[in-house]
Formats: C-alpha cells, sequence, structure tokens
C-alpha cells in the first residue's frame, strides 16, 4: 500500500511538472482511477463520511467509559426582598435579603451496559455568605457519595447500542471501500468519454483529409470522364460533411476533456491525452462464488442487518411502556456543614436516599398498545422488505457476474472487426484510387470502419463498467483472489 501511495506521489509531482511546461499529460485508466481517488471531489466527500463514522463510534466506546467532570458556579450574587413575619412587630414586612454563594461540584458516572442503568459518585463544596446579617460564612461539604440509578421497565438501550453501533461501524468501512469503487467506475465513464471523443475526432479528422483527396480525385476524373456529376456531388456532399463532423467532432473532445478535468481536480488548462488499455484480465468469475462474497462483505447485507436490528430495538422499547414502568434511584454519603471550611471533613453525617418510582398506566384508551402493535407491524414490514432485498441483490448479483463473462469476447471480438474494418478500407481505398471501386462502396468501407473503431471503445469501456461493478458488489478482487482492503489508519490520520 506504501508503495501504492509512492507511484501515486510521484505521478501527481510529475504531472505537476508536465502542466507547468507543456499543459499535456498522458494517462493510462490505471493513473486516472489513482489520481481520481487522491484529489478527486468524491474522494474527499467519502473519506470524510468515514471519518465522521469513525468518531461517532468513538463517541460510542466513549459512551460506556467512566467520564469524570466538574460543575461549579464560582460566584452567585442575589439581593432580592422576601415577605418575612416580625415577632417583635408581630407583623408581616418585606426584607431586602443579600446572599453570595459558591458552589463545587466533582462528579464520576459509568454507564452500566448490562443492565442499562448508571452507577455515580460525586463530591461537592459549597458556600453560603449572608451579606445583609452577620456577614459569616457558612460552608456545607459532602466529602462522597454513591448512587445506581436504574430504570426497571426491561428496556436496555445500553445493550441495544452494543449490537448496532459495532455493526453501523463495521458498514461504514465496506461503505468506503465500496464507493472507491462506484469511484472507480466514475473514473471509468469519463477516462472512456474521452477516449470515445479522441477516436471521433482521429476518424474526423482521417475523414476529413480523405474527403478533400477524394474530392480532388474525382474532380481531375470528371474532367476525362470517368466520374459521373452525380459522384461528384456526393464527393464533394462527403467533403462538407466532414467539415461539419470534424468541428463537432473538437467541441465534443473539448467537453470530455473539461468534465474529465474537473472530475479529477485538474486545471482546465490541462490536456489529458489517454493511453487506451490493449490487454484485459483473463477473468472468469462463477456466480456461486461472487453471491457468497458479496453476502459476506457487502455493506448493503450490513444494512439490512442493521435495518431488522432497529426494528427489534423499536418493539423492545414500546413493549417495554405497555406495563408498569418502574424506576430506582439509590443514593449514599456523608455530608457536614460548619462555619470553617476546615471543619466540614470532620465527622461527617450520613447521608441516605432510596426512591422507587412507578408509571401505572390506568386509562390511556389503548395508546401504549397501539404503540406496540405499529413497532411489530412496522417489524414485520421491514422484514418483508429486507427479505426481497436480500433477492433483488443477488439477482444483480448474478446479472452482473453473467454480463461481465460476455465482455472478454465482445472485446476480442470487436478487436478483431476493428483490424478487419482497417484492412478492408485500406483495399477498398487502393481499388478506389485505380478506378476499380465506385464511390457508394468507398463510403460503406468507410462507414464500416467509424462503426468497427467505436465498437470496439465501446466494448472496453463496457467491459471495465463490469470489472468494477463485480468489485463494487462483492468488495472481491477476482483477478488477485482476495478480499478488497483499506489503510483505514492512514485516512484517520491525514
Amino acid at each position: 500500500m506504501k508503495t501504492k501511495y509512492f507511484i501515486v506521489t510521484v505521478l501527481l509531482v510529475w504531472a505537476g511538472v508536465k502542466v507547468q511546461a507543456q499543459e499535456q499529460l498522458k494517462l493510462s485508466l490505471s493513473d486516472v482511477i489513482e489520481l481520481a481517488s487522491q484529489q478527486s471531489l468524491d474522494a474527499f466527500r467519502n473519506k470524510n463520511m468515514f471519518r465522521a463514522s469513525y468518531w461517532e463510534y468513538r463517541y460510542f466506546k466513549a459512551d460506556r467509559l467512566p467520564s469524570l467532570s466538574l460543575d461549579a458556579t464560582p460566584l452567585d450574587f442575589n439581593r432580592y426582598r422576601n415577605r418575612e413575619y416580625n415577632f417583635q412587630t408581630n407583623e408581616e414586612e418585606y426584607v431586602q435579603r443579600e446572599y453570595l454563594n459558591s458552589d463545587f461540584g466533582l462528579s464520576l458516572n459509568q454507564n452500566v451496559a448490562l443492565t442499562g442503568g448508571r452507577l455515580f459518585l460525586r463530591s461537592e463544596l459549597g458556600m453560603v455568605k449572608n451579606l445583609s446579617g452577620d456577614k459569616k460564612n457558612s460552608y456545607q461539604s459532602t466529602p462522597i457519595s454513591i448512587g445506581y440509578q436504574q430504570n426497571l421497565n426491561g428496556y436496555n438501550e445500553l445493550k441495544w447500542k452494543a449490537k448496532i453501533e459495532p455493526l453501523k461501524y463495521e458498514k461504514a468501512k465496506k461503505v468506503f471501500i465500496e464507493s472507491r469503487e462506484e469511484l472507480a467506475m466514475k473514473a471509468t465513464q469519463n477516462f472512456f468519454s474521452l477516449v470515445a471523443a479522441e477516436i471521433n475526432l482521429s476518424i474526423a479528422e482521417n475523414n476529413k483529409a480523405s474527403a478533400d483527396t477524394l474530392y480532388t480525385i474525382g474532380k481531375g476524373r470528371f474532367q476525362v470522364g470517368t466520374v459521373t456529376q452525380d459522384e461528384l456531388l456526393n464527393l464533394q456532399l462527403r467533403q462538407l460533411q466532414a467539415d461539419q463532423s470534424l468541428n463537432s467532432a473538437r467541441m465534443e473532445l473539448s467537453r470530455a476533456q473539461t468534465r474529465l478535468n474537473s472530475f479529477l481536480g485538474l486545471e482546465k488548462e490541462v490536456e489529458i491525452s489517454c493511453i487506451i488499455p490493449k490487454e484485459i484480465p483473463e477473468l472468469e468469475v462463477k456466480a456461486g462464488v461472487a453471491i457468497a462474497k458479496a453476502l459476506e462483505n457487502s455493506p448493503e447485507i450490513m444494512d439490512q442487518q442493521q435495518r431488522l436490528l432497529a426494528e427489534d430495538q423499536r418493539v423492545d422499547e414500546a413493549k417495554s411502556e405497555t406495563g408498569l414502568n418502574t424506576s430506582i434511584y439509590a443514593l449514599y454519603g456523608l455530608d457536614q456543614s460548619s462555619a470553617k471550611l476546615e471543619d466540614v471533613y470532620t465527622d461527617p453525617d450520613q447521608r441516605q436516599r432510596f426512591q422507587l418510582g412507578v408509571n401505572i398506566p390506568i386509562v390511556d384508551w389503548g395508546r401504549r398498545k397501539g404503540r406496540y402493535q405499529m413497532a411489530e407491524y412496522n417489524r414485520e414490514v421491514v422484514r418483508a422488505t429486507v427479505n426481497q432485498a436480500r433477492i433483488d441483490f443477488e439477482q444483480d448479483v448474478v446479472q452482473t457476474v453473467m454480463e461481465f463473462n460476455l465482455q472478454s469476447d465482445q472485446v476480442r471480438n470487436a478487436s478483431l472487426a476493428d483490424t478487419v474494418a482497417q484492412q478492408g478500407f485500406e483495399v477498398a481505398f487502393q481499388r478506389f484510387l485505380i478506378g476499380k471501386l465506385d464511390v457508394i462502396n468507398l463510403n460503406q468501407a468507410r462507414n464500416d470502419l467509424e462503426t468497427a473503431r467505436r465498437d470496439y471503445v465501446t466494448a472496453l469501456s463496457a467491459y471495465w463498467r463490469y470489472y468494477y461493478s463485480v468489485r463494487r458488489l462483492t468488495l472481491f478482487d477476482f483477478a488477485e483472489d482476495a478480499p478488497l482492503t483499506e489503510q483505514y489508519d492512514q485516512i484517520l490520520e491525514n
């Protein structure tokens, strides 16, 4: 992997030098895919989405660890008027009061995943000063208190998070690899769009040169009577059409170039020339193996599992609300108060509290039962949807594999047809030059050549699209017989 990134870095540096010097860049399909994986907007978005998923998982793990927090109110000044009874005058009157308060608390909390409760330790220190009276300080401390809080309705959110969150993170890893293959598919599409535009321009230029030559020859033969006027007009029409086709091909090349530059994050002045891949892997994928790898690796399968778990969680939560909702709160600690700070930690008294809360539904007109039934029915719908999605997914894998296995023959046949069409046109052109072939048959040979060249590029493009589509569905490299992986640590560090 380090070698791979080194090659990409060298390619980027070399590309920068070439851009500054000539504004031209020759790239193969693998070069385009590597550049896209490093500097395209899609790659940037995919990396940051994975990083967000990583920190979401880190938040889940941190929620299962002890947390220490300090809460403080260093200064709380309060001046107000309070209605009080005056025992000397036997009357009620409003008296102005002024207090200065200060409080500090240190808390250690631990969620208990087994039960879903919360265990906590706390230490507190407070001070109050009556500014309107004797201006003396009063201190109160709780050196330590330990407590536990727990709902007793049977629903444990922490248990469900422990099932769902690790699955979500593993899915995020697979989604990132899948997005890399989707990026390769986009790169392939943009690459071959430019290849097709280059081929069309080359055909248009050859046609223009050929049309000019043939029209010149035709005019000479028309003078000697070996070419009829309608044939000469046909040659002139082909020349005009060649001019139009050449202009259109140049515009299409410019558009394809701009799209690829934008996709790769390159400056618009960069001129990319594509190196057409001549070789394709000799590879045949078995549908059964592909399905097994897809079910093992695909994030879509993990997403289906997550959806089922989420519905089970909703049913469990709704079920817990149909009966008694009870909770307990238990606390034991030590506390003391004194006019002197040093005395608040001497001979503390016991502090105890136990609270049992109960919520009993008496009349709710079936609301809680209705919510539970809705959760049950929704779960059944999701189960049916997931089962159908699983069937559709497997069929998609089989269909894609079948299409891919046909592409190598398509490429070979298209390559052979291109060679034959090229030879046929050369023979036809030479026969026309010596007057043994008419214009109609020459035009047919030219059309066959153009069609064969375009079909070859189309076949190559289809092969590589299906190649990366199989990789995307299975997250498996059948050429190397190894699962697709990624250096996640490097992604998180960069």
